[in-house]
């Protein structure tokens, strides 16, 4: 197996510092992602400097304390703003 340089259109691709509100919005959707016990698809994150706001709806209410606890597992977030709902089920 032969693994090339990654390129962006045959330059290196940019890369954002830690402190980046992109970056950090990222690395912390990431982290629901994969964070067991969390079906995070219908989760935002949205991120002002070191503050994270986590949006959308979740099936349980321990979901919604998993998101916002890795949300602050993540170095770089100062504090978070969680205004994730339980979804709406059996709605006719």
């Amino acid at each position: 197996m032969v693994f090339k340089k990654r390129t962006f259109f045959g330059g290196d691709p940019e890369r954002l510092p830690a402190e980046d509100p992109a970056e950090l919005e990222r690395r912390v959707a990431h982290c629901l992602a994969v964070a067991p016990g969390l079906d995070a698809i219908e989760v935002t994150v949205t991120g002002s400097g070191s503050t994270i706001l986590l949006a959308g709806t979740v099936a349980t209410e321990e979901e919604i304390a998993r998101a916002e606890e890795a949300a602050r597992s993540v170095e770089g977030v100062a504090e978070v703003v969680n205004r994730i709902e339980l979804a709406k089920v059996g709605r006719g």
